[in-house]
């Protein structure tokens, strides 16, 4: 009795997306990243909130930063989109969008079946703490989710 010829049992969808459900509400680790369903009524279990608290000795520390995850239907063969809902200035994340680059962030870049949402929400946190990312000049606090459309807006400038 071998192994060989033995395939790799695939969990499904819905129950791999209850697992890390189950697992989000039980809390992670120190407490500094967490996450859960935006919407229980959402029976496809697509979008997700996630909170990361900013690493010690860096300029996010003390920060608290809330983020979007949308699974889709190819989840988990595909990677969420994952948006920070307030501005952050990291390499990896879009200044105007929020959105995390899979380009510049090889979680997402190089995604694997196994990786879950918590692994995301961790590897960001570490990436807060990366030298590329550790002092970078942070927009105030009071700036959520103000990403609005700057095309038609007008200036006002007393001369």
């Amino acid at each position: 009795m071998g192994s060989e010829g033995s395939a790799a049992v695939v969990v499904p969808r819905n129950f791999r997306l209850l697992e890390e459900l189950e697992r989000g509400e039980k809390g992670i680790g120190d407490g500094t990243v967490s996450y859960g369903m935006d919407d229980a009524d959402d029976i496809y279990m697509r979008s997700w909130t996630g909170t990361i608290i900013g690493p010690p000795n860096t300029v996010h520390e003390g920060r608290i930063y809330q983020l979007k995850l949308f699974c889709d239907t190819d989840y988990p063969d595909k990677p969420p989109t994952v948006r920070f809902q307030a501005r952050v200035n990291m390499t990896c994340v879009n200044p105007e969008s929020g959105m995390v680059d899979p380009s510049r962030f090889p979680m997402l870049g190089n995604w694997q079946r196994e990786h879950t949402m918590e692994d995301i929400l961790i590897s960001l946190k570490k990436e807060m703490s990366a030298p590329q990312n550790r002092r970078l000049h942070q927009p105030h606090e009071g700036s959520d989710d103000q990403r609005v459309d700057q095309k038609g807006a007008t200036r006002c400038v007393i001369m």
